[in-house]
């Protein structure tokens, strides 16, 4: 299961020479992610609500070639694993050319609101599978 966002990367995410910054892509990535949760019918305001966190333990970016102002990024985002407790994500952003841009892993624990594990909720678990 795959789900693809668009974003134009915006002059504020650029440095002098119109390259954006690294820190960007993991702001991409959670925008990427939490619209494909949404795709899935359970967006991460109503898991949330329901009283389950899903806190980032782990991200890994391998950045290939630059994004710069103006360019079209896709994010790909699919589910890589899920357990009852956890979650991983995978990404591949490119370019309007098609070039790979980066490939990025996420991983996250299901807590509630006092920072304990919790299992995910069989709803979301029968979703992401």
């Amino acid at each position: 299961m795959e789900y693809t966002t668009h974003i134009r990367v915006r002059y504020a995410e650029t440095d002098q020479m119109g390259v954006a910054h690294h820190s960007n892509y993991a702001v991409w990535m959670e925008l990427s992610r939490v619209e494909f949760m949404r795709e899935l019918g359970m967006d991460y305001k109503t898991v949330e609500e329901n009283g389950v966190y899903l806190m980032l333990t782990r991200l890994d970016v391998q950045y290939r070639k630059a994004a710069r102002f103006d360019d079209l990024i896709q994010i790909h985002v699919k589910v890589a694993e899920v357990k009852s407790r956890t979650m991983a994500f995978t990404y591949t952003l490119t370019n309007e050319k098609g070039e790979t841009v980066a490939l990025a892993r996420t991983e996250h624990v299901a807590t509630d609101k006092t920072y304990r594990l919790v299992r995910i909720p069989e709803n979301l678990l029968s979703k992401m599978t």
